[in-house]
């Protein structure tokens, strides 16, 4: 059976906003239930483990797909994220790939998490699966291999400059994904705004936004078949 690793952040907190951030849920849900139904096992780890935050708009009802509904009802799953593993204790060894979901919670915490970077490292390295959709992509930004980031030369996405300026959020983040994996040489690419894109080079698997979060994972299934 194979393993895969879901890291979700466990930063809470918009900058200076005052405002909840967390993990968005789509961009949990859906891969949770693509690698799920695939047949995988699926650990779930943060960096502080417990329950994850969650970012409430990401509840609201305008954001709901069949995938968040389905894990709305699931006890099961729902006891699986609330009792998210540390992720300093996780063996990269064990599995055969990590995803990243996004909201903007990682880019505080998962962008300079050092078991992430670690994890990350390891695992490239060992050519298995990096997957990241939306924000989750900037846990790839500060990892790098013989002083080389893992991004340089590859095809990557991530969430545009123009979806964030779309959320009002540029003045408020500490990072703009889409520049940060050019200025690192990243061969960054995108689609339109809110719709699927995936990008899949060798064994970095990325997707722009939470519509890409199934299909990102869909990309990782079928690498692993």
């Amino acid at each position: 059976m194979k393993k895969v690793l879901m890291v979700v952040t466990s930063h809470d907190r918009l900058g200076d906003t005052g405002r909840p951030t967390g993990f968005w849920l789509e961009e949990f849900a859906s891969p949770y239930y693509v690698f799920r139904d695939a047949r995988f096992e699926v650990v779930v780890a943060s960096p502080k483990g417990g329950r994850p935050p969650l970012d409430p708009k990401s509840a609201e009802a305008g954001f709901q797909t069949d995938a968040t509904r389905r894990f709305e009802a699931d006890t099961e799953a729902g006891q699986v994220l609330a009792s998210s593993q540390l992720l300093s204790a996780q063996d990269p060894a064990g599995f055969d790939a990590v995803f990243y979901p996004g909201g903007h919670g990682p880019l505080w915490d998962l962008v300079s998490n050092p078991d992430s970077l670690r994890l990350i490292r390891t695992m490239h390295a060992a050519g298995k699966i990096v997957a990241a959709v939306c924000h989750g992509p900037a846990a790839l930004l500060n990892v790098s291999i013989d002083g080389i980031p893992i991004v340089r030369g590859r095809k990557v996405t991530g969430f545009t400059n123009t979806e964030e300026e779309a959320v009002g959020l540029t003045q408020v983040v500490p990072l703009l994904v889409e520049d940060e994996m050019r200025r690192l040489g990243g061969l960054y690419a995108k689609g339109d705004d809110w719709a699927p894109f995936v990008v899949v080079d060798g064994n970095l698997v990325t997707g722009q936004n939470p519509a890409s979060s199934g299909p990102a994972a869909r990309a990782v299934v079928e690498k692993l078949s």
